[in-house]
């Protein structure tokens, strides 16, 4: 007889105050997982317990836990490690820049919980110290700096809606160099390698959506070779994410500005890795539109 918990999932939520993980635990709970908020981390075993005895009723359960458990939170690290020994454990963590985080602080007119006498960047520097260790070792680390509520709701439905039962969801991100590096990318490759079609007059007003710049970016010595390198050097990766139970990955290529030369390569990229098996493909332009 299966184990009825086989396909059961855990995902812990967690990261910066302010990164939008109410946002999250909504759009979770609008999928259908059981979703328990402020949870102190001394709580998730016998949360697990709870759903190996519920068995097939609780299929998928999300805690979130974050820097309001106060002194429990030290904790986390360890209990998630003792946990991913016998459960199916994933770590989600949001994060947002300095100024993003000030900025919606500001907004609802609250302090930091770890502010204290001090300023809002007092305390957004001691929640990102005392968090760089869970960070690090999350499964999924989400940069919603530039998103709102409806783009960071999208994003998480989008990332575990039962759609597929791809292994490894793949996200192929084109980013403009300077609008700086996109924090969550796994891997980041450079496409400024290539003549800028910004400088073709008929091609300035278009992007690497359109038939025209496409054909013009993957026609330029040099292209149609990295894109057969990089997939190439990436079926291999992505394979052993696979075996290490990496679910999500975001691979990043960027441009100057996130117009023409990366969306177009994003796009022959992301043909590519859809045929590598178990994984499934999503494509999304950071910076397009921008100029």
């Amino acid at each position: 007889m299966p184990d009825e918990t086989e396909h059961q999932e855990m995902l812990i939520v967690t990261g910066m105050s302010g990164a939008g993980r109410s946002t999250a635990a909504n759009a979770l709970e609008d999928l259908g997982w059981y979703v328990v908020d402020n949870l102190p981390p001394q709580m998730l075993r016998p949360l697990v317990e709870l759903v190996e005895r519920a068995g097939n009723s609780l299929p998928r359960i999300a805690a979130v836990v974050d820097i309001r458990g106060r002194d429990f939170f030290s904790e986390l690290q360890e209990i998630i490690q003792a946990l991913r020994t016998g459960v199916n454990v994933r770590v989600m963590f949001l994060d947002a820049t300095d100024a993003a985080l000030v900025r919606r602080f500001e907004a609802v007119r609250r302090p930091h919980p770890l502010q204290g006498d001090g300023t809002l960047l007092d305390g957004i520097g001691a929640e990102r110290t005392r968090l760089a260790a869970i960070r690090e070792s999350s499964d999924f680390v989400v940069d919603t700096s530039d998103l709102n509520i409806h783009q960071l709701a999208t994003l998480v439905t989008e990332t575990f809606a039962e759609v597929d039962h791809a292994g490894l969801r793949v996200t192929v991100l084109s980013f403009g160099f300077k609008y700086g590096l996109p924090a969550d990318a796994d891997l980041v490759a450079d496409a400024r390698f290539l003549p800028n079609p910004f400088w073709v007059p008929e091609l300035r007003s278009l992007t690497g959506i359109d038939t025209e710049v496409a054909d013009y970016v993957l026609g330029q010595p040099g292209a149609a070779e990295f894109i057969d390198a990089y997939t190439n050097a990436l079926s291999p990766v992505l394979a052993g994410y696979q075996r290490e139970n990496k679910r999500h990955a975001t691979i990043a290529i960027g441009c100057t500005g996130g117009k023409h030369r990366s969306v177009a390569i994003v796009r022959e990229l992301a043909a590519r890795i859809g045929r590598m098996p178990g994984v499934a493909v999503s494509i999304k332009d950071r910076d397009l539109g921008r100029e």
